[in-house]
């Protein structure tokens, strides 16, 4: 279906097995995973309180086994009584498995979120219209840096998956001024010219004036503690591009995203790989133009009771 699959399905440690039947008698399975994130936590920014997600295993079934699965999970749901506010339901699938999307539209998923995936072969026009300087963010940056990361949090509440906390602007600068520390890279990886990699934090400046931020990090799935959707080896993350919106469309989002890969590549990456909202009008063009594509599919459903 798509050779950029790991070979293996992460499945939840502990999770809850939900079984069905499909019409011929064969059965399909999965795991669920109940999640609760506290009230002052990171993942509340992009995440409800209380989450509940399904691992499907679903053979050579997808559109129906998957549309039997989720009437189990339904019944599932109703036993553990998940509450009527802010919860959810998510179902993380290949993107590519459109049996299976079918399947999750008609059962009221919407598909909130892509991880999309980028290989270095890619190469991409980054000619800027203007005088714009691009530079690593210091500790010193911290205003700035939270200031960009917030305007993209806002938007993305708007279309996405982000949800709007007060406090969300403390826990940003806190795990800001982390990266900002940050002087090696994972397993020690240093540029070739022998800089630190560390975690690559990007800003663009116009007239001194910081006007772009690309903030970045590392995954190495070889060594990573728990199960991934990831091809084995090292690759960097994108986790926030933004941009001010008056300085939009002069190639200020390319040029940060053309150093971000040339870091990439200099510390060996396999690939890059970051997450998108489909809804938003400005994010799916944009990065498919730098070389992303959808791999995994995250759809969702809130409140977790509207499942039918």
């Amino acid at each position: 279906m798509d050779p950029a699959l790991p070979d293996a399905y992460p499945l939840p440690r502990g999770g809850e097995p939900v079984m069905a039947r499909l019409g011929d008698g064969e059965p399909v399975a999965g795991l669920t995973a109940h999640t609760s994130q506290p009230p002052a936590s990171p993942a509340s920014l992009w995440s409800t309180r209380e989450t509940y997600e399904l691992f499907p295993l679903l053979g050579e079934a997808p559109r129906e086994g998957m549309d039997v699965l989720l009437h189990a999970f339904r019944r599932q749901l109703e036993r553990l009584r998940a509450p009527e506010s802010d919860s959810s339901c998510l179902v993380t699938w290949p993107s590519r498995d459109v049996g299976a999307s079918r399947a999750l539209l008609d059962h009221g998923f919407v598909p909130l979120s892509c991880l999309a995936i980028r290989t270095p072969a890619v190469t991409i026009d980054t000619e800027l219209s203007g005088t714009v300087k691009m530079r690593r963010a210091e500790p010193a940056d911290v205003d700035s840096v939270v200031e960009l990361a917030m305007l993209e949090l806002e938007y993305a509440s708007l279309v996405g998956a982000s949800v709007p906390r007060s406090g969300a602007a403390d826990l940003k600068r806190h795990a800001v001024r982390v990266r900002l520390r940050t002087k090696s890279g994972p397993r020690g990886i240093r540029r070739g010219d022998g800089a630190p990699q560390g975690d690559p934090v990007w800003l663009a400046e116009r007239n001194g004036k910081p006007v772009g931020l690309a903030e970045c990090g590392w995954v190495d799935t070889d060594n990573h503690h728990s199960g991934h959707r990831l091809g084995n080896g090292l690759w960097g993350y994108v986790n926030c591009l933004s941009v001010r919106e008056e300085e939009r469309g002069i190639g200020i989002g390319r040029e940060l995203m053309s150093r971000v890969h040339e870091d990439f590549a200099a510390a060996g990456a396999v690939g890059s790989y970051l997450y998108y909202n489909p809804a938003n009008p400005l994010s799916p063009v944009f990065w498919h133009r730098q070389g992303y594509r959808p791999l995994w599919t995250l759809w969702e459903i809130r409140p977790a009771t509207a499942l039918r």
